[in-house]
Parts: C-alpha cells; structure tokens; sequence
C-alpha cells in the first residue's frame, strides 16, 4: 500500500493511550513511506496525525470541500485538493488510497467507515478497511455488527472484511495481506440463512 485513507475526528479527547497510538501510526506511515490521505483539516486527530507525518518527513494529501477550506484551520500539506462537495471529496479520498483506516471519531467518521464496507461489499473497490480500535473505542460497534448478523440483516463473511485492532503496526500487516475477494453472490441470495 502506497498511500492510506485515514477516517478520524475532528475533535480529540486527549488521551494519551490514542495520542500515542496515532503517532505511532504516523511513524510507521513515515517508516514504509506510505502516502496519508486524509481530510485536509488541521483540528483533533486530523490535525494530530498530519502534522506529526509532516514534521517527520513523511507525505499527506489533504482533500477538502471548499466550503470548509474556508472554515477549517489547516496546516501546508505534500498536496492539497479542493474540491466542489462533500461528494467528490470522498470519491476523491476513496479513488486515489489503497486502503483505509479508522481512528475514532464522530458521525462523519462512522459515516465514511460504513460507505467504503458498502462498497468493498458491492464489489465497487478491493481494497482493505482497517479499524485502529484503541482503548475499545469501537468495541460496541463491532458487538452491533455481530447482533447484525445474529439477526441475518448482515452475512459473517461481509463482516469478517473489516480489520478490527488496537496495534497499528499489527492492523497494517493485516491490511497488507488482504485478498480483496468479495462475495459476488450477495444480492443474489436475499435469505441470510
């Protein structure tokens, strides 16, 4: 993977536990010279993990709506793309990264997150999707995701394509063995059982 979507907050609480995993996130970024992409904001975890990429000389893309390129403090970046909509912006984000992280965050984090599953279960990418789960952030989500496929709105093999750990380093080793196979079968088969 040459260049990583991260998918994280706006806002951060500051705990040291994910402080120091988002940095050590950043050096391995910097260390196997992989490409940030994120959302081109300079506040909470966005601006947490580029300014640390940056300054240790490592590569960030930021892709950012005009609208909030006009709001949003931002720090100078490898390249910046501004674009018309929130839309392209994660078409964007989505068409030019071999993978995608997820950090804690918010609804629009939850909301990215969910979109790329939608489309590596549509088959519209092949990429792999990794949740950095520090602290248990995303514990309850996943026991969601389980009740989901309990209940047969949600098949196992759709739910097991989500990386779910709490080690960066652990989570991209996993993300770079990813086989990108999806089940081509799943709008054929409307029973889960």
């Amino acid at each position: 993977m040459k260049s990583i979507c991260i998918y994280c907050g706006s806002g951060f609480n500051g705990d040291p536990e994910l402080k120091e995993s988002v940095e050590k996130l950043a050096s391995l970024f910097i260390s196997k010279q992989i490409n940030m992409v994120y959302g081109g904001g300079n506040v909470g975890l966005m601006g947490l993990i580029s300014t640390a990429i940056m300054a240790n000389g490592g590569t960030v893309t930021g892709v950012i709506p005009q609208f909030l390129f006009d709001q949003v403090p931002h720090i100078e970046l490898t390249q910046l793309i501004i674009t018309e909509n929130m839309h392209q912006r994660k078409k964007n984000m989505a068409d030019i990264s071999d993978g995608f992280i997820i950090l804690p965050g918010g609804l629009g984090t939850m909301e990215e997150f969910f979109e790329v599953l939608t489309w590596l279960q549509l088959g519209l990418h092949n990429k792999p999707i990794g949740v950095l789960n520090v602290g248990g952030y995303y514990d309850h989500l996943f026991a969601q995701m389980d009740v989901m496929v309990k209940q047969k709105f949600l098949r196992q093999e759709n739910r097991d394509m989500v990386f779910n750990e709490s080690d960066p380093e652990v989570l991209i080793a996993k993300m770079d063995q990813f086989n990108g196979i999806t089940d081509e079968l799943w709008f054929k088969e409307r029973n889960l059982t």
